[in-house]
């Protein structure tokens, strides 16, 4: 019977192709299932056999873990050379955007508490 083993909605392309490859250089037989016309359905890999699946977690989730660790080194290099950027750089390259945002916070954070303020005035007067 079939296992799901990743899943590949929100993944990267090249985490799921070194997650394919992965599979591959182990002799694990895999399929994947897509989204869908729509959208709605789950993409993943699976693995043929259940008595893969644990192997298989096993090699994704030391890949990832590896994958982790270098991303993070791969950041903390950019950041000690000054070229990551922070948050008011990312802010300067889409001003209008973050501007948006906050207004929408700020609305969402008025039609909250607005029939709450209006209570306690009613109240004391």
């Amino acid at each position: 019977m079939s296992a799901l083993i990743f899943r590949l909605r929100n993944v990267p392309e090249d985490e799921a192709a070194d997650v394919r490859a992965l599979l591959d250089e182990h002799d694990i037989e895999w399929y994947e299932t897509t989204a869908g016309n729509w959208g709605i359905a789950m993409p993943a890999l699976w693995v043929q056999h259940d008595e893969q699946k644990s192997r298989a977690r096993q090699l994704i989730e030391a890949y990832q873990h590896e994958r982790g660790e270098r991303l993070r080194r791969e950041q903390d290099e950019r950041k000690a050379a000054g070229i990551e950027p922070g948050l008011f750089d990312r802010i300067k390259e889409r001003p209008l955007a973050c501007a948006g945002i906050i207004l929408f916070c700020g609305f969402i954070v008025y039609v909250t508490l607005s029939p709450f303020l209006r209570l306690i005035s009613t109240t004391r007067g």
